[in-house]
């Protein structure tokens, strides 16, 4: 009778083994999928702040452009303002 459950026992044997061998790989896809899909969230998200960065420093460097454009413009109206002073003195 032992020696009719020896060759079952080792076919249940078999089948485990293969089914977890099944298991197994099925657990290393997945496990490289959630790796594959957090490597593209991170690319994603790096490329989001880039692209939030670049945006912030565009728009730094256009106030600071336009406040240069103002000074600029008040420091021409001063001296305009000046000469005007100046030439109504030589009248």
């Amino acid at each position: 009778m032992k020696r009719v459950f020896l060759p079952l026992a080792a076919v249940a044997a078999l089948g485990l083994a293969a089914c977890s061998d099944k298991a197994q790989n099925e657990t290393a896809e997945a496990a490289e999928a959630i790796g594959a899909d957090a490597n593209a969230t991170m690319s994603e998200a790096a490329d989001d702040v880039e692209a939030a960065t670049d945006s912030a420093l565009g728009a730094a460097e256009n106030a600071a452009d336009s406040t240069g454009d103002a000074i600029e413009q008040e420091a021409s109206d001063v001296g305009n303002a000046a000469d005007a002073a100046e030439d109504e003195l030589d009248k």
